[in-house]
């Protein structure tokens, strides 16, 4: 199996884990008398059964991503690295919206807001560290695609 079925696998356990959640949760009660609309025992087994492979699909593709090498660096590397980029560029984002949001003044005595930061500076460094993440994410998804799992 590819990296990236095994990916996608993941992420529909995942869903189906949260769905039996809520199912399971509005089956906890029930009016004295009357009987839940699904088997709550029914549907603990399948929640069981389905973390039972998430955990196994999850731990294959973690040794997956520890052992394939992409260039001198592993896929995890890699992963860590796209997981920092993005985080800094949603962060260096809002600070800019945040730095670049105008203030309306009703009259000349009012005070005057300005940016603290060179905006245009800062966006210059946001747009290239899109970029990287960007193409750091066509690598892993190549990589994905070609991947065996292991």
């Amino acid at each position: 199996m590819k990296l990236a079925l095994a990916l996608n696998e993941r992420a529909q356990l995942q869903v189906k884990i949260r769905q039996l959640c809520a199912r399971l949760n509005n089956n906890a009660q029930v009016q004295e008398g009357e009987t839940p609309a699904e088997d709550p025992y029914e549907l603990l087994k399948q929640l069981a059964d389905s973390y039972s492979a998430l955990e196994g699909l999850i731990a294959r593709i973690n040794r997956t991503n520890a052992a394939v090498m992409v260039g001198n660096e592993t896929l995890t590397d890699l992963l860590a690295r796209r997981d920092c980029l993005s985080d800094q560029v949603r962060a260096l984002r809002e600070f800019l919206d945040c730095a670049s949001a105008t203030v309306t003044r009703r009259t000349a005595s009012e005070i005057r807001v300005r940016s603290a930061v060179d905006v245009r500076a800062l966006q210059k460094q946001l747009d290239q560290k899109a970029g990287q993440l960007r193409q750091l994410d066509a690598v892993i998804q190549e990589t994905n695609w070609t991947a065996q799992l292991k």
